[in-house]
């Protein structure tokens, strides 16, 4: 919504991973990447067929519908999972964002996570291969040439290809990515085109863990641990597009227009494992799922600059639309038992496959906003105040005959303010207020007020910090405070009565902090409960899921005496997670520390860079996280990755 804007001069807490970051890490997919921030966990299991995150206490893509963001715009990236293959940088926008992003496809309030799609910025043709334990190989390759008179046009093409055991027990995958960029970069008008598609198939996919009510969460098992039989399995197909177009009518005014969508067929048999006994036994009923989403957007609007005295305004109109529709078919099988520290493999099981595949749901999202960023005395202060008018439309229907079973169009408005002050060169002190938007919910049919229909539910966020920039080295220090309302059952009458709070500082370091010593990471603290529910006994509890403290820091070591050889560390710790509302199931806190290096050198005139890594050096077996609905995922396992990467 506001463009390219400086993050020192924006009054948001952001953070921007770049893709040589991304592939020193040898990050796989965008949740790979977030390895790096404090203030983002991965709440789904490492080997499964799904992404889904906290940021700032509060979850995000847990939903069919994706939540990342593809070059600013929903309805784009990935449903399931974000390969990196064609990520030019990952940006995490930290805090509710209804009023920049628009109402998010799955009601997400705690953050946006954007991915940068790689252009043909400069001429580049690399290969390279790669190695993840136990038998994981892949090899990729990234073209790029600029052509035409003046460079005018550009064409970058990305793929993978991969297969092999991973580091989970009994599991394989396989895996292709591909994507085309071409954008044409004319005096006035410039567009980008792109098209991607991915298909991953697993064998044994990894799943979250449930547990019965009255028991404790048991010690962790190892992290290659898997009560998923080899005959279950996932396959993910997805395809997108995404045209872009910025016009200049004069040299401070730009019109612009976007138009995308993207398709996803995920097929799956296999079930969610519930642990029933302090022994660590499992009760799982694989089933057969089709589920195919279809996503359509469209964008546009006008950004001019002009001044009013000794203001200067930067202002920018936007009208958005989003749709998607679901189609889904869900058969049950049969249960099986299995045990989460001595995995038990069952005969395989057999599944229909229904011949109908009735229509789940379908989302409308239409929007208008206006922003006016006011700047004076040579941008040292700057003021931004922005509104959106946000539509929300959506049916469910029966998933048994493909009726429509309830109806939902409300409409919100919601405000956004934020001041940034630089009273030195290298210092940035703002504050913010902003919103986040999600759909209401329907009273159910136990409620007294049955099919009455909420208003969208606003979340609030009161935010202020301090940016520091030093050129090689920068720092940034944030306070904020959270709070979202839910919707709950209070007397037989259904409202928007429950509410939580999340109150929190974040600091993060990033830069050269010596010569040859770079670090990135940082501290995340919260202060969370819930301060109103009908549940009385809960009120003051800890939300499901959120950590007292999260910190995430890696670091590099250029070694003087070898030359071209890099070392690398990481070390994650998470404080103690509640599973359900009155805090009596536990994941107690982890730590997890990853090592590496990478070597870059010149074989025969051409750039060759050695990496390999270690995750969880120390093979600590551990419980990472919990999803909002209270399933919880088992830690990464020891993995070794190797890869070489060749500049033609």
């Amino acid at each position: 919504m506001l463009g390219n804007a400086d993050t020192f001069k924006s009054p948001f807490a952001t953070a921007s991973y770049t893709n040589d970051a991304i592939r020193n890490q040898q990050a796989s997919t965008v949740a790979d990447a977030l390895l790096l921030d404090p203030s983002v966990r991965v709440t789904s299991p490492f080997g499964g067929m799904v992404d889904s995150f906290y940021i700032r206490g509060f979850p995000i893509a847990e939903g069919t519908a994706g939540e990342v963001a593809f070059d600013g715009v929903y309805g784009v990236a990935p449903n399931f999972r974000t390969f990196n293959d064609y990520v030019e940088r990952i940006e995490v926008f930290k805090g509710p964002a209804a009023m920049l992003s628009g109402v998010s496809p799955n009601g997400g309030v705690g953050g946006v996570i954007n991915v940068v799609p790689k252009r043909a910025e400069a001429d580049l043709s690399r290969i390279g291969v790669g190695y993840v334990s136990n038998g994981f190989v892949s090899t990729n390759v990234d073209v790029a040439r600029r052509f035409g008179d003046h460079r005018e046009f550009g064409l970058r093409f990305n793929g993978r290809i991969g297969g092999g055991d991973t580091a989970i027990d009994r599991q394989s995958n396989r895996l292709q990515v591909g994507s085309l960029a071409f954008d044409y970069q004319g005096e006035r008008y410039r567009t980008w085109l792109y098209g991607f598609t991915q298909n991953e198939h697993i064998k044994a996919p990894v799943r979250p863990y449930t547990i019965s009510s009255g028991l404790q969460i048991p010690t962790a098992p190892s992290g290659s641990n898997n009560v998923t039989q080899p005959w279950e399995w996932s396959n993910v197909r997805e395809s997108s597009v995404l045209w872009k177009n910025e016009f200049d009518l004069t040299d401070s005014v730009m019109v612009f227009g976007n138009v995308g969508g993207s398709k996803t067929n995920a097929e799956r048999f296999f079930g969610l494992p519930n642990i029933i006994n302090a022994r660590g036994d499992t009760s799982t009923t694989p089933q057969y799922y089709n589920l195919d989403v279809n996503r359509f957007t469209v964008d546009g609007g006008v950004r001019a600059k002009f001044d009013t005295g000794f203001i200067q305004h930067s202002v920018v109109l936007q009208g958005s639309h989003y749709q998607d529709e679901q189609y889904r078919v869900f058969p049950a099988g049969t249960p099986y038992l299995s045990n989460i520290y001595t995995p038990v493999l069952r005969p395989e099981q057999s599944y229909l496959v229904p011949s109908f595949r009735p229509r789940l749901s379908d989302t409308t999202l239409n929007g208008v906003a206006l922003a006016d960023t006011l700047s004076v005395l040579n941008e040292s202060v700057l003021l931004t105040l922005g509104v959106r008018q946000q539509q929300v439309i959506a049916h469910n229907f029966s998933t048994t005959t493909g009726a429509q079973t309830s109806a939902y169009d409300k409409s919100a408005t919601t405000p956004m303010a934020g001041i940034v002050v630089r009273p030195i060169e290298h210092l940035s002190l703002y504050a913010n207020f902003i919103e986040g938007l999600s759909r209401g919910d329907v009273a159910p049919v136990t409620a007294r007020n049955s099919g009455e229909v909420l208003a969208p539910y606003r979340t609030k966020q009161y935010e202020t910090g301090a940016k520091l920039d030093l050129g090689r080295i920068g720092a940034t220090l944030a306070f904020f405070q959270i709070t979202k309302p839910n919707g709950e059952l209070n007397n037989g009458v259904y409202s928007a009565g429950g509410e939580q709070r999340v109150r929190g500082t974040e600091l993060s370091l990033f830069g050269e902090i010596a010569p040859g010593v770079r670090t990135v990471g940082g501290v995340t603290l919260f202060d969370a409960e819930v301060t109103q529910t009908a549940t009385v006994a809960n009120i003051g509890k800890t939300p499901i899921g959120v950590p007292s403290v999260q910190i995430n820091m890696t670091g590099e070591w250029d070694v003087p005496m070898l030359q071209g050889t890099t070392l690398t560390g990481t070390v994650v710790h998470t404080g103690r997670q509640f599973v359900n509302g009155s805090n009596t199931q536990m994941l107690p806190a982890w730590t997890r520390v990853d090592l590496g290096a990478r070597y870059v050198t010149t074989i025969e005139g051409r750039k060759t860079t050695f990496r390999g890594t270690v995750q969880n050096v120390g093979g600590t077996n551990y419980w990472a996280s919990v999803a909002s609905f209270g399933t919880f995922a088992l830690g990464t396992p020891r993995v070794f990755l190797l890869s070489l990467d060749v500049e033609l």
